[in-house]
């Protein structure tokens, strides 16, 4: 898939050519596919492979010891989700994964702690959390970045999000997509689906199997190199921008018949504001031939009604 592969040093070291470079390039490709790669993103490669490594770990664990990390009362924001819990919106269908997730700790004594659960610590795993809190930083901050571009992009202040984003609501979550044991009944691995946040930063992959829906209908593959992360478009962007900046649907289709024994890992980090942020459309993202298409929400509202339609939230 030639999505565009932009270096995220051009835009946080470089001279003003390479920024302005950046954003135009970011942005296009945002309007028109919602995907981009990018490289130099600041993750370490050894922390992307302790964390694939602690990973595996916890999944390979009975499901019995899985289970005391499963927290109903906090519907799947922390902690483990057992296999076939969520669904895509729309589909009554399963997807076939079982998931962890990692949230916010807030270090500043914000007020905003109070909104938070604490996250899960795996004790057969020592090395789990502290991977996951030192990812899920790395993770913050080159989204951060990410989000001063496309601000620039659309003509707002470098540091319009930085208040929203500042200890933020967002998520780190490791998927497992176990092996396939028998014949699906309608679900693939993660039926097709936009991303809820405002942008998802992605990691490598075990195995292919991610598919983006191009504006032809058709399903493309994209598999991001070693060095390289995914960076996408949410709808909460979406909606903000009116429709300007695209959230791409995409899905993890099954693998070919011979290799239904194996298993695939992932690790999306969903970059979300607090719950304060509003989601009301940009006033320069509206105009005669792009009416409004949204009523105002807030983020918070907007993630709990999203939150219900995949299952996840009673």
């Amino acid at each position: 898939m030639g999505i565009p592969v932009l270096d995220l040093k051009d835009f946080d070291l470089g001279g003003q050519s390479k920024k302005n470079s950046f954003v135009h390039t970011l942005g296009e490709a945002y309007e028109e596919v919602g995907f981009v790669a990018v490289r130099n993103h600041g993750i370490r490669e050894e922390l992307i492979r302790d964390l694939y490594k602690y990973t595996q770990q916890f999944f390979s664990l009975p499901l019995e010891i899985k289970l005391k990390y499963e927290k109903q009362e906090l519907s799947g924001q922390r902690g483990y989700t057992s296999f076939g819990k969520e669904h895509a919106k729309g589909s009554i269908a399963p997807d076939l994964k079982e998931f962890f997730q990692f949230g916010q700790t807030v270090e500043d004594k914000d007020p905003v702690e109070k909104e938070y659960p604490a996250n899960v610590i795996v004790e057969e795993i020592p090395g789990f959390y502290p991977a996951l809190f030192e990812a899920f930083r790395a993770f913050e901050k080159s989204g951060r970045s990410m989000l001063q571009a496309i601000a620039l992009y659309l003509d707002l202040p470098e540091d319009y999000f930085r208040e929203f984003v500042h200890n933020g609501n967002s998520i780190l979550r490791a998927i497992h997509y176990p092996p396939i044991t028998r014949e699906p009944e309608s679900a693939i691995r993660s039926e097709q689906h936009e991303d809820i946040n405002l942008i998802t930063l992605l990691v490598g992959a075990s195995a292919d199997g991610l598919q983006i829906l191009n504006k032809q209908n058709q399903w493309i593959p994209v598999t991001s190199l070693p060095e390289q992360i995914v960076v996408n478009v949410g709808d909460m962007l979406q909606r903000l921008t009116n429709n300007k900046l695209k959230s791409t649907t995409h899905r993890v289709v099954n693998p070919p018949r011979e290799k239904w024994n194996s298993s695939r890992f992932s690790i999306p980090f969903f970059l979300h504001p607090g719950s304060n942020m509003s989601l009301a459309c940009l006033p320069s993202c509206i105009n005669e031939n792009h009416p409004k298409s949204y009523q105002d929400a807030s983020s918070g509202d907007y993630l709990n009604e999203r939150l219900r339609e995949i299952g996840l939230k009673k």
